[in-house]
């Protein structure tokens, strides 16, 4: 298209115009089907995120504002808008891809695929963790000092920092058990012991909604405590456990700093597979993006924060739901 470039820095301020991941692009398309090799074929490739910005209006080209084009870099471009060479494409790249050093190739795939490994490790320890707690300490636990204690301390649990349960995990997952950093596996460890306190304060408020009726009801047919409460008090109690737990995975979906303290703000390209493969989460892929000096990455900033309410909107949601559902009114 330009025959007229034959110098080795007009060449590379050429293809500057195109992202470095078009070859990557070609690549996988020849590894695909190896017959395109000694084809021509027209494709479209993504354009460099400076390319992207100007084309937006977010660069000016009066009097080279920000040094990133020249005069005929300018005129390049002028000439492949006019031939219809560029266009605005919705970008799937963003919803498929992990993170990247490129701004038009970053994508939050990988970050999504973190956050669900860790909440489901989450989940999977937290709610049937917190649902024993509040069932021993309302129904089967002595009144004594120790569980007034217990009790004191869940409460106070609920307040403390979330970086405090980083350094936790910093401490005892990494340090002592040598668990491997930037985990979802530790990750979720550090949210159970997070969440944990928001479960067992929400399932104890949900037994004891449960009208004391039920429970001398069952007694009086010759149930014993324990059937009662697994046949009768539990499942009339579990929409609230439902709800607070899910209220505390959102909760814990949206936490950063003690991630942080484990290593999960590592730059993580790969797309994770398992719960111990190196992995990010949104809300640190958020940070990241908003630390980063490109321009491009305020548009990915901005988009991963959508995609993380639509999360924690999603997860509120599904919360009263399963209240509206399930809830029994006396």
């Amino acid at each position: 298209m330009f025959p007229d470039v034959k110098g080795r820095s007009d060449k590379r301020r050429l293809y500057k115009l195109i992202s470095s991941g078009a070859a990557f692009q070609i690549r996988e398309m020849v590894l695909t089907d190896a017959g395109l090799i000694g084809q021509q074929r027209s494709i479209w490739v993504p354009a460099d995120d400076d390319v992207d910005m100007l084309m937006k209006g977010h660069l000016s080209r009066q009097d080279d504002q920000f040094g990133r084009f020249n005069h005929q870099q300018l005129q390049w471009l002028d000439r492949l808008e006019a031939e219809k060479r560029v266009k605005k494409k919705f970008n799937v790249t963003f919803f498929t891809a992990g993170d990247s050093r490129e701004p038009e190739l970053a994508g939050v795939w990988g970050a999504v695929a973190g956050s669900f490994f860790t909440l489901l490790v989450t989940f999977m320890l937290s709610f049937p963790i917190g649902v024993a707690c509040a069932v021993y300490l309302e129904e089967f636990a002595p009144k004594n000092r120790w569980t007034d204690l217990i009790e004191v301390n869940i409460n106070n649990l609920a307040a403390v920092p979330s970086i405090v349960f980083g350094l936790l995990g910093l401490a005892v997952f990494l340090n002592f058990f040598g668990l491997p950093r930037s985990a979802p596996l530790v990750g979720g460890l550090v949210l159970t012991l997070m969440t944990l306190p928001t479960i067992i304060i929400a399932g104890r408020a949900a037994v004891q909604a449960v009208p004391p009726s039920i429970r001398d009801a069952a007694l009086g047919v010759g149930a014993s405590k324990m059937q009662t409460m697994m046949h009768h008090v539990l499942p009339l109690a579990m929409p609230g456990m439902l709800t607070g737990a899910i209220i505390g995975m959102a909760r814990a979906l949206g936490e950063t700093a003690p991630l942080l303290m484990i290593g999960m703000v590592a730059f993580i390209v790969d797309i994770p597979g398992g719960f111990t493969d190196p992995a990010t989460v949104l809300p640190v892929q958020v940070y990241l993006w908003a630390d980063s000096p490109e321009r491009a990455f305020l548009e990915r900033t901005s988009a991963a924060t959508l995609v993380l309410l639509v999360f924690l909107f999603a997860m509120n949601g599904l919360a009263v739901y399963l209240r509206k559902r399930f809830e029994r009114r006396w």
